[in-house]
């Protein structure tokens, strides 16, 4: 039996040394367990934290998209607006932004020629004046005693030839006219009389018509401003001649009085075509927005202003209600017409629906129905003139079967097209669909008759 020298070394000693370190050991691993739950609980809410994070982060980034979406929809929206001229929308050139080129509509096609004459052309130029018709004679000499021959220094001989070079030219002369009228009196009675004064000369001094027409003319017919017709007649007359802005007004009611029975005789002419074109545009006068109508074809042209815009100023015209079933009026899409109280034929101008195509292709420009279907008209508008140029006047019925046919297609291609993000075309593009699908006769009607133009422009 092993014996052992100290207390110390007995069994009983050396298991409490190893109970001891059991409970420290164990006390260090309870530790550290509660040390790794607690780092474990950590992990998981860093875990669950950083989860929420990137789902509001993706929730912020798809806010974000759909923003930049709409900006980018808005931004093209935007540039579409820039881009509209007269070329895709009814805006009248004059119109035309002052940053931007002024687009003349023009159907004539491009080519490669040059500008100007082309070869083979005859060239057009003024006749020489027959000798009776000369009224003026400048005759140009050279002073033989100072100018000698540029070639040897030798005397000039005059050979009796002349060179004729003839000049259209014309003189303003300013004439200031006394009108003086003998009085008589007479001898039984003493009654002065005299021959009757005109009534254009009831003042003292005014200005002969001779004045009066070209300023009217300037304002009337050449659209210029009145006070520069005013001042182009006082530069022509070395400022002789004067007239003031007010006269110039006055000239105009004075005429416009004087018209009466021409206004009334180009109405009777107006209603009686059977087939008028009409439009109005907005107009200011004196800072006021105004209206003024146009009624007419290639040959006349009646003109009506009024104060506003709308149903009672045409009634006040006594033109469209006036019209018969007989007669075609061709317009661009002025929903008036189609009231009740009218009961001519309506037809709408091609060429604008082509303009609204054009910008509806613009705000969408990831939308192809819009360039189709304006292709399909010019097309057909060029297939139908080569027929008017064969003297055929319709299409063949396969034909109009056809056209049909792709106007079917490219109608509903565009209303697959309204399920998009774009708000701000397909708006325009589901209202411009609705209304060629409900006025689709009158906008097509010149496809069936050869009678019918494509367009109000001429």
């Amino acid at each position: 039996m092993k014996k052992y020298k100290y207390e110390t070394d007995s069994p009983r000693r050396e298991l409490e040394k190893v109970w001891k370190m059991y409970i420290e050991m164990k006390d260090k691993y309870d530790e550290l367990y509660y040390q790794h739950k607690i780092l474990e609980g950590c992990s998981e809410s860093m875990r669950n934290t950083k989860d929420k994070q990137i789902e509001k982060l993706k929730e912020e980034l798809e806010e974000k998209l759909a923003i930049i979406d709409e900006l980018k929809n808005q931004l093209a929206h935007q540039i579409a607006l820039n881009q509209r001229d007269g070329t895709n929308t009814g805006l009248p050139t004059s119109q035309t932004p002052i940053n931007k080129k002024k687009v003349i509509p023009n159907s004539r096609e491009k080519s490669n020629k040059k500008k100007g004459g082309q070869p083979g052309h005859i060239k057009a130029s003024l006749k020489s004046f027959e000798d009776q018709e000369i009224n003026e004679v400048e005759i140009h000499d050279i002073n033989t005693s100072k100018q000698k021959c540029d070639k040897c220094n030798g005397d000039l001989i005059d050979t009796g030839k002349i060179i004729n070079k003839d000049e259209y030219d014309v003189a303003v002369k300013v004439i200031k006219r006394r009108h003086q009228y003998k009085v008589y009196v007479c001898a039984s009675c003493g009654k002065e009389t005299h021959v009757p004064i005109e009534n254009r000369l009831k003042e003292n001094n005014q200005y002969n018509p001779n004045i009066q027409a070209p300023a009217l003319s300037l304002t009337a017919s050449g659209n210029v401003a009145i006070n520069k017709a005013a001042s182009f007649i006082s530069g022509i007359t070395e400022n002789q001649i004067n007239l003031s802005d007010g006269y110039v007004c006055k000239l105009y009611k004075r005429a416009s009085i004087q018209l009466k029975e021409f206004k009334d005789d180009l109405i009777r002419l107006t209603i009686q075509r059977k087939l008028l074109y009409w439009d109005d545009t907005v107009i200011f006068i004196q800072t006021n927005r105004a209206c003024m109508r146009f009624y007419g074809d290639e040959l006349i042209s009646l003109y009506f202003a009024h104060e506003n815009k709308d149903l009672d100023g045409i009634l006040d015209d006594k033109i469209l209600d006036v019209l018969t079933n007989e007669t075609t009026v061709m317009h661009d899409h002025n929903k008036v017409n189609y009231n009740d109280l009218f009961f001519f034929e309506n037809v709408e101008c091609i060429q604008h629906l082509q303009r609204d195509l054009q910008k509806c292709a613009n705000d969408n420009p990831e939308h192809t129905w819009e360039v189709r279907l304006k292709q399909l008209i010019s097309e057909t508008i060029k297939e139908r003139k080569e027929l008017i140029a064969n003297e055929i006047n319709h299409f063949e019925v396969q034909k109009l079967t056809e056209f049909n046919n792709k106007l079917d297609d490219i109608l509903k291609d565009g209303y697959d097209c309204l399920n998009t993000t774009n708000e701000y075309g397909t708006i325009k593009e589901s209202t411009l669909l609705d209304r060629i699908i409900e006025y689709r006769d009158n906008y097509f009607k010149w496809i069936f008759d050869f009678n019918i133009p494509t367009t109000n422009n001429l």
